[in-house]
């Protein structure tokens, strides 16, 4: 198939190349005459314009914000961080311009006012971690009232103004979390579900799991397992969950809604718990090393770096390629033991 020109469609329908710019990009005066001929030649060859060239003609820089916990202060996020590099390379040679935000993952104030800050610069966009369900949803309008597009990963928020979400279905994960641990505690056992949160009101990921795992064990028959929640005190976690084991000595396996898999299990063996089952989160190095240990059971791996990635390029090729940004991609969910660790390290 031929690529035709401007300079071509100009010749054909006997006007200026000024002309054939100005009906493709629907800008400055034409005549209705001149119209009707462009648009008829450009019909009939099914011109698409060059969008990267598009792009250069524009000459306009688009800024996109990626607000997200800091990673000092929580591992979890530190391959976030590197999605968000790999994209900034990958797109480096284009009109973009990229600026990390962090907040503190524990600060409602904080996430306020990283977002308060990014509002004023007014970018094009905004990649976001909605740790906080309800100062999330009161940036995500603001952004939105202010023309400026806004995509999140991580955790979604059941929010029509946010345009997409990266990341896993957390109940659904919470689901598989809980088959797993049907499968390796015995009956007659309580488990409990360990949230390491200072609240559990405000975060919907750590909902959606708990309710996933919840859904299974209800729907089974004949299940003899009495599920029960803590809310580990954030003050003091080792005596929160001394406290708990000592009224409730039937606990035999956990199910950690964060990375922290490894506080708890450090807290178990400071109390000389054994043979207790642990299904968490997160490819953390201290995770890791008790998950070879077989201190921890089974780790779900929620994929951080390609979130970021994925969430980072979609914005980016929306703005300079004129792509439709996917309202929901979903990411598998991640099942890692002893035996296959190394092969999601070495990915």
């Amino acid at each position: 198939m031929k690529k035709y020109t401007i300079k071509d469609i100009a010749e054909q329908a006997g006007v200026s190349k000024g002309t054939v710019d100005r009906v493709i990009h629907k800008r400055g005066k034409v005549s209705q005459k001149a119209l009707e001929k462009v648009t008829k030649i450009l019909e009939e060859i099914d011109y698409k314009p060059n969008p990267i060239a598009q792009s250069l003609k524009n000459n306009k820089v688009y800024l996109i914000c990626v607000v997200l916990p800091d990673p000092k202060e929580d591992n979890f996020w530190i391959p976030c961080v590197d999605g968000v590099n790999q994209a900034i390379e990958e797109f480096r040679s284009f009109l973009v311009d990229i600026k990390l935000f962090f907040y503190g993952p524990s600060s409602t104030q904080s996430f306020k006012e990283v977002n308060e800050q990014i509002l004023k610069l007014t970018p094009d966009a905004v990649l976001l971690s909605p740790l906080f369900q309800k100062e999330s949803i009161n940036a995500i309008k603001s952004f939105r009232s202010a023309g400026i597009v806004v995509s999140t990963f991580n955790s979604q928020i059941d929010l029509e103004q946010a345009v997409s979400f990266v990341g896993q279905d957390l109940y659904q994960s919470g689901r598989v979390a809980a088959k797993l641990m049907h499968t390796i505690v015995p009956d007659h056992h309580d488990i409990v579900i360990c949230h390491f949160s200072e609240s559990l009101s405000n975060a919907i990921h750590m909902q959606q799991k708990e309710k996933g795992f919840r859904d299974y064990f209800n729907g089974l028959k004949g299940a003899d397992h009495t599920i029960l929640t803590l809310s580990v005190d954030q003050a003091d976690p080792d005596q929160s969950l001394v406290n708990f084991l000592e009224s409730n000595n039937k606990a035999l396996a956990f199910f950690v809604t964060t990375s922290k898999s490894y506080n708890l299990v450090e807290i178990l063996q400071g109390l000389n718990r054994k043979n207790t089952k642990v299904i968490g989160y997160d490819l953390l190095d201290r995770n890791n090393d008790l998950l070879r240990k077989d201190k921890i059971s089974f780790l779900i791996h929620q994929s951080p770096k390609t979130q970021t990635y994925i969430g980072l390029t979609y914005l980016i090729e929306h703005f300079l390629f004129n792509k439709e940004i996917p309202s929901k991609k979903l990411l598998p969910i991640g099942i890692v033991n002893s035996e296959n660790l190394i092969t999601y390290l070495e990915n």
